[in-house]
């Protein structure tokens, strides 16, 4: 027992050893750490020129091979095809982003042998009690539930209910959202709430005729999730690799974590309403929605997963942003919502079951770690998707109908659109010239006023009438009876009547015409040359779209770029750690603690922990970097034989567990990965956040919400907990 004492000691001081600093490899590690940090906060594209000899080649061979459709042969007198052929090289733009840019950081370390097998092992399979791969089948067998019961529109449904309790009044409304979207968050975690909860948000400002600018309600749905996912350990992967790296029991996080959080969110609440988004045009005191039609009411709302399933609907929608028409499509998406009613109660039920089966495992097991978490929720996802299979496959005639229906809808809405904007382009190269009136009938599409045959007015009539009486006294006079009258009358009606016969057969015609273009046009769609990969490949998701819409819908939404993330960012970590560099944050990290004591390290770490989710690879990445510090800060104390008292050490880790999940709203999109999916759904629903408008109202958010949850901690450790040498499990 003593040799294996010695033996822990001596590789503490080996991995605490920071002399190896000094070498050019270490340099070239941490350099290119804080590279790939930035690089993450500001992605950008790599041009790269390929000769187009090369580049034709290539595409000729994957044509021969078919894997890709034969490529379209341009007609020589096309400007843009001259060009491309005097163009010697063809421009590719490879992304440099979160996904890339840590793999890519990886491979040159690897390259240069900065680091090596032991790096790569210990940041993928595991060291000191963080396991990747047990995190990341964790997070993402949880995710597949959560997912799963947003896409049975469970979510939007009770969004729905939450705007009918709120009513008209915008202050009772905001309230409700706020606690509804808080309290779903710290069950299900922020994914779906982000999903789900951000579109619905954008509907209703959208249909509401007197809140000017969606801020007040999308800033406060992304702070309140980010706040509400600090509560339990799955709700978030940051609170994983902390509960992991520490040996902390799920229930104990809970506990201890769970009065700063609610504690921030109630004090959050007035601050949020009263002095950060106090205009009336933000939050109005009485809400104005556009009222949805009875017909639309009494429709049966569609499933949201099924492709095509509202027809043109979605397209009217991005075409008609901002006028009437458009509110009222997005209307309907809010006051008729889905619910699958089954696939959101059996969600629920595994839902709640696998939590509390973790919590009880967790509980009862002697050294957290025992039994990997994911043994629990990996067949709970399981189960969940074979109900997600088994009922797609039992509706599978009705949904691929809808999307059959819908699918034939939007192409012909799409070859009508081409064939009227061919028209235009005709009748505007025609208008130089004068051409006849029947070629402008048959060049206007439906809908496009022909020339008007004008019928004489009342007034006219009684004139002509009058007239007619007149001449007919002079006629009478000279010895016209009334039958040449009415003949007369009848010769001047004739041309009118033969115009109007005329006019009604051009729109018949013009009519036949097009709809004999538009089937044209479709046929012509429907005609592709022979089978490809990846035409093989777009008709499988279409089919699995169709047949399993649920299914297809939860699984396209999965972290899946979380992985390859996670698992660059431990192995750069890990080459920080075996080239000294965390030994040194950590001795820095210690000299900090000991002259500020417990109240410094709660102050000081949530400090570090915000800031650092803005530039060390997201929330994911400052967690595990802290966590690797706070463990070398251990050791330090260990070999020191100078223990750490047990206030400053739960301060410390419990303020970092504040600090990686309230970060996520503070200055960049990229302080979490919810963060860009947040950017990017509300870009889709034509809601642009520009990044300073991004960091400018977060900044006093995330500035109280800190500085109520360190208070409320500091309160709570020095009730809870004494200065007795800290001794871990």
């Amino acid at each position: 027992m003593p040799q294996d004492v010695d033996a822990d000691i001596e590789r503490m001081k080996q991995g605490l050893n920071t002399s190896q600093i000094r070498n050019w490899r270490s340099i070239v590690t941490l350099v290119v750490f804080v590279l790939t940090n930035i690089n993450v906060l500001f992605p950008f594209h790599i041009p790269i020129y390929v000769p187009r000899l090369l580049s034709d080649s290539v595409l000729d061979a994957l044509c021969a091979l078919r894997v890709i459709s034969p490529r379209q042969i341009h007609h020589a007198s096309d400007n843009n095809f001259q060009d491309r052929k005097t163009r010697p090289f063809v421009r590719l733009n490879f992304p440099m982003n979160f996904v890339t840019a840590p793999l890519i950081a990886d491979l040159f370390l690897l390259a240069i042998s900065a680091i090596g097998r032991q790096e790569v092992h210990d940041g993928t399979i595991g060291a000191n009690n963080i396991s990747p791969i047990d995190i990341m089948l964790f997070f993402l067998s949880l995710a597949y539930i959560a997912i799963s019961i947003d896409a049975s529109g469970l979510i939007r449904y009770l969004a729905f209910k939450v705007l009918q309790w709120g009513g008209d009044v915008g202050h009772r409304l905001f309230f409700y959202l706020y606690v509804f979207f808080f309290g779903l968050t710290s069950f299900i975690g922020n994914d779906p709430i982000i999903l789900s909860g951000t579109a619905f948000l954008a509907y209703m400002t959208r249909v509401s005729s007197n809140i000017v600018h969606p801020r007040a309600w999308i800033h406060t749905q992304f702070a309140v999730a980010n706040i509400g996912s600090a509560i339990l350990v799955s709700s978030n992967p940051t609170n994983l690799v902390l509960a992991g790296a520490f040996n902390i029991k799920f229930i104990n996080y809970t506990a201890n974590i769970i009065v700063p959080v609610v504690v921030t969110a109630i004090v959050l609440f007035p601050f949020l309403l009263y002095i950060v988004f106090p205009h009336e045009s933000l939050i109005p005191l009485s809400i104005k929605m556009h009222e949805l039609s009875e017909e639309a009411r009494a429709r049966k709302p569609v499933n949201p997963n099924i492709p095509h399933a509202r027809g043109t609907a979605e397209e009217e929608e991005d075409s008609h942003v901002n006028d009437e028409p458009g509110k009222l499509l997005s209307l309907e998406e809010i006051m008729n919502p889905f619910l699958d009613k089954g696939g959101a109660a059996f969600g629920g039920v595994i839902m709640a079951t696998t939590l509390i089966t973790l919590l009880s495992l967790n509980a009862a097991s002697q050294a957290s770690g025992e039994h990997p978490v994911f043994w629990v929720t990996l067949p709970a996802a399981f189960v969940m998707l074979c109900w997600d299979i088994a009922f797609g496959w039992y509706r599978r005639h009705e949904t691929r109908d809808i999307a059959q229906k819908g699918r034939q809808e939007v192409e012909y809405a799409r070859a009508e659109r081409k064939i009227r904007e061919e028209d235009e382009l005709k009748r505007a190269a025609l208008q130089h010239g004068e051409p006849d009136t029947m070629d402008l009938y048959e060049l206007s599409p439906v809908g496009t006023p022909l020339p008007e045959v004008r019928l004489p007015s009342p007034s006219e009539t009684d004139n002509s009438m009058n007239n007619k009486e007149k001449m007919d006294d002079g006629r009478q006079g000279n010895g016209h009876t009334d039958s040449n009258y009415s003949s007369e009358v009848l010769m001047d009606i004739a041309p009118i009547q033969e115009r109007e016969d005329q006019r009604q057969m051009a729109i018949k015609k013009q009519e036949i015409d097009l709809k004999q273009r538009i089937s044209q046009e479709l046929a012509a769609r429907k005609e592709r040359g022979p089978p490809t990969l990846v035409s093989r490949i777009a008709d499988a998701y279409r089919w699995s779209q169709e047949t399993f819409p649920t299914a297809t819908a939860v699984v396209a939404h999965l972290p899946f770029a979380l992985v390859p993330f996670a698992f660059s960012i431990f192995v750069l970590v890990q080459g920080l750690v075996t080239k000294g560099w965390v030994s040194v944050f950590a001795y820095g990290w210690d000299h900090w603690v000991n002259k500020t004591g417990t109240i410094g390290a709660i102050g000081g770490m949530g400090f570090l922990s915000v800031i650092l989710c803005n530039f060390a690879g997201t929330n994911i990445g400052t967690t595990i970097l802290l966590s690797r510090v706070i463990q070398a800060w251990q050791d330090i104390h260990h070999i020191n034989t100078i223990p750490i008292s047990n206030r400053t050490f739960w301060a410390t880790i419990y303020s970092m567990a504040l600090g990686v999940n309230y970060g996520a709203f503070s200055a960049a999109f990229s302080a979490s990965l919810a963060g860009l999916l947040w950017r990017d759904i509300l870009s889709r629903k034509h809601i642009r956040v520009e990044s300073l408008e991004f960091a400018r109202v977060n900044l006093p958010i995330i500035t109280v919400s800190m500085i109520v949850g360190c208070v409320v901690l500091v309160g709570q450790v020095y009730v809870v907990r004494d200065t007795s040498p800290y001794v871990s499990s």
